[in-house]
């Protein structure tokens, strides 16, 4: 096959066994040239800015104490998979929303993974679980009350945290629990640290870290 018909693909991963081995693997494969590997926002954001930028970029979404998620509004005509071993439905949603052709979990056999790239190179969208539950949309408010108090602060230690009244956090939650049915701080502190939302890009795009 001449090179100019190989699918490029950048694997962009913080740990470099898994890296190294997702790279690995796809190069093995014929019609796929691995052309970088990095393991940061910034090596992620040179490779899809270089000169002959990638096909496809398979992204994770936590590269150390960065949010892989927050490079979707900035990848160009590369295709962007989120590889992650944390596979939410509100990942999903979010990776969609922000411009990825795809999100893949790392528990996926290694063929799901190289149908993925393909795919995407073909401009096709590659979600591997139905998107029926939509992540609560957030403002960046709103997500440094949830942050503040999946750490377990009250109220009024989160209002001393936010230099706002108690009123004005309780005014907050009392919009969160509307819009999601959620009950109590307890179940809120709960769901935001199992499904992950403080990874999130909040609304209008600021990270939510």
């Amino acid at each position: 096959m001449d090179r100019s018909e190989l699918i490029r693909v950048a694997v962009v991963d913080d740990h470099p066994v898994f890296r190294d081995g997702t790279a690995a693997v796809l190069a093995r494969e014929p019609d796929i040239d691995v052309v970088a590997v990095g393991g940061s926002l910034d090596e992620a954001r040179a490779i899809i800015g270089a000169a002959h930028p990638p096909d496809v970029l398979i992204l994770d979404v936590r590269l150390g104490k960065e949010n892989g998620l927050t490079l979707l509004d900035q990848h160009g005509a590369t295709a962007v998979i989120v590889f992650s071993a944390f596979d939410y439905p509100q990942y999903h949603h979010v990776a969609l929303r922000a411009g990825a052709s795809g999100f893949v979990s790392k528990s996926v056999e290694t063929h799901e993974l190289v149908g993925a790239v393909r795919a995407a190179a073909a401009g096709r969208l590659v979600f591997d679980r139905r998107l029926d539950e939509p992540p609560p949309a957030l403002t960046p408010r709103e997500t440094e009350v949830v942050r503040l108090v999946a750490e377990g602060l009250t109220n009024d230690e989160v209002s001393a945290a936010m230099g706002v009244t108690s009123k004005t956090v309780e005014a907050h939650l009392g919009r969160i629990f509307e819009r999601t049915g959620i009950q109590s701080r307890t179940e809120l502190a709960t769901r935001a640290i199992r499904e992950g939302w403080l990874d999130f890009p909040s609304v209008g795009g600021a990270p939510a870290r």
